[in-house]
């Protein structure tokens, strides 16, 4: 009964786990073709793409921080329409990071947004990492 409840729960744990992790594995092979010496994401790198300003959208200087906040474990507020946007951290935010789909929509609309161009995968994977490690 205890093996069973192992297993079990090592595939629980494990499937909770594996669609982001099976994200940032596609992204780290696109790394990989972009640039064989790719050696890993880095929540630092991914930290100063999060904060930098760009002119983005309407001509605004902004970072990705304007709208989610420099505390990724608090709610922000999207400079452009007002909308709240619960916490990007998924300590704070147990839903982050959990739709795949949801992920690339929004890591490709906020690219747009604050650099006015898709993310590569290698700053999507980087930033990635900076949110998962907050």
């Amino acid at each position: 009964m205890k093996k069973i409840l192992t297993v079990l729960g090592l595939s629980a744990a494990f499937s909770l786990a594996a669609p982001i992790e099976g994200y940032m594995q596609t992204l780290a092979d696109e790394a990989k073709k972009a640039d064989a010496g790719f050696s890993g994401f880095d929540a630092k790198r991914g930290e100063k793409i999060f904060i930098s300003e760009h002119i983005g959208k309407k001509g605004k200087s902004i970072s990705c921080a304007s709208c989610h906040s420099n505390d990724l474990n608090k709610a922000g507020e999207n400079v452009f329409t007002a909308k709240v946007i619960e916490p990007l951290s998924p300590k704070a935010n147990k839903e982050r990071l959990t739709d795949i789909k949801n992920v690339e929509k929004w890591l490709r609309r906020n690219f747009n947004d604050v650099y006015k161009r898709e993310g590569t995968a290698l700053e999507k994977g980087d930033v990635l990492t900076y949110i998962q490690n907050y």
